[in-house]
């Protein structure tokens, strides 16, 4: 999450290990379909401790921290042989990680406010808005089928924004920017980062995030703006610290996320990726199971509903996507 943070592939968010790492001579699908539910299972973990990151510092100052200790162990990585940090052409990349990285922050932003299912339900609308921009952007067409799916898709976001309980409706259209913007940043790993070795392009959302989050805390001092008391200054707090509570959760983040990050590669590295894309929906699963388990979530019946119908969509995109 945090990301899905760290996290895209053409038709789904998170990260494009498809397009930017070599794929093996040997398909292993069970060792892809492995790795791919390790994958999720962390990454539906780890980003709930966000919630409680958020009561005590901004998501800016998270994104600042962490982007530290996740570029140092992606920079691990590519000493370890599994691709290289320098990127082939520096311009495209850069435009990517911008997407990805405010597609994340729309994410990381929500979950201070609303249960995981929902952010989740929000940004796997990603597949959908890449649907929808391949016709409108690509001028390709589609069969009857992905038109049914971008159908059921919008009627899940319309189910699972429904359920308002008390929130603005700008923050209830925060996880949804994330997939657009996600769906943006794949759309440019497609045509513009074909060629990118997986590791420069984590090295480059991670290193634009945290970019963004010193900016942005450098203008909240300057401005000094009225900050809520616990999560609801999730996006108007500055700098705080000391922050001995809430260190050992940013730590716990990012080498979570980044070994999240590394099974979700290797499933691409070793599987076909519109068999694989299928197995990234159980982050649903796992994310909100394990919010009910840490933090006391409840889903509700018609949050369950928006979330099958989003699922089914993707299901479709990816399954006739082959």
């Amino acid at each position: 999450m945090q990301k899905k943070d760290n996290r895209v592939k053409a038709t789904a968010p998170r990260t494009l290990p498809a397009a930017g790492a070599s794929a093996g001579p040997v398909t292993r699908p069970w060792m892809a379909a492995s790795s791919m539910l390790i994958a999720m299972v962390l990454l539906g973990f780890v980003d709930n401790f966000v919630a409680h990151i958020a009561t005590e510092i901004s998501i800016w100052q998270f994104l600042a921290v962490r982007s530290v200790m996740a570029l140092a162990l992606v920079a691990g990585l590519s000493m370890a042989g599994l691709g290289t940090l320098r990127p082939q052409r520096l311009w495209a990349v850069a435009l990517r990680s911008l997407l990805i990285a405010i597609g994340m922050m729309c994410y990381f932003g929500s979950l201070a406010f609303m249960p995981i299912a929902q952010s989740l339900a929000g940004l796997f609308t990603s597949p959908i808005f890449v649907l929808l921009m391949t016709v409108l952007v690509l001028r390709q067409k589609i069969g009857p089928w992905r038109v049914i799916a971008v159908v059921v898709g919008f009627s899940g976001i319309l189910v699972v924004l429904g359920v308002q309980d008390g929130l603005p409706g700008s923050i209830l259209l925060l996880p949804v920017a994330g997939g657009f913007f996600y769906a943006m940043g794949s759309l440019v790993t497609r045509i513009l980062c074909a060629e990118e070795s997986t590791v420069s392009m984590l090295a480059g959302i991670m290193g634009l995030q945290g970019l963004i989050g010193v900016c942005v805390l450098t203008g909240l001092a300057l401005i000094a703006p009225t900050v809520p008391d616990g999560a609801a200054g999730f996006l108007l707090r500055g700098w705080v610290w000391p922050i001995p509570t809430i260190f050992p959760l940013i730590v716990l983040q990012a080498v979570v996320s980044v070994a999240g990050v590394f099974f979700l590669i290797r499933a691409y590295q070793w599987g076909e990726a519109s068999q694989v894309s299928v197995l990234e929906y159980t982050i649903m699963i796992f994310g909100p199971f394990f919010g009910w388990l840490l933090l006391g979530q409840v889903v509700t019946s018609s949050m369950i509903v928006g979330i099958v119908l989003i699922m089914i969509a993707g299901l479709i995109i990816a399954v006739r996507s082959k």
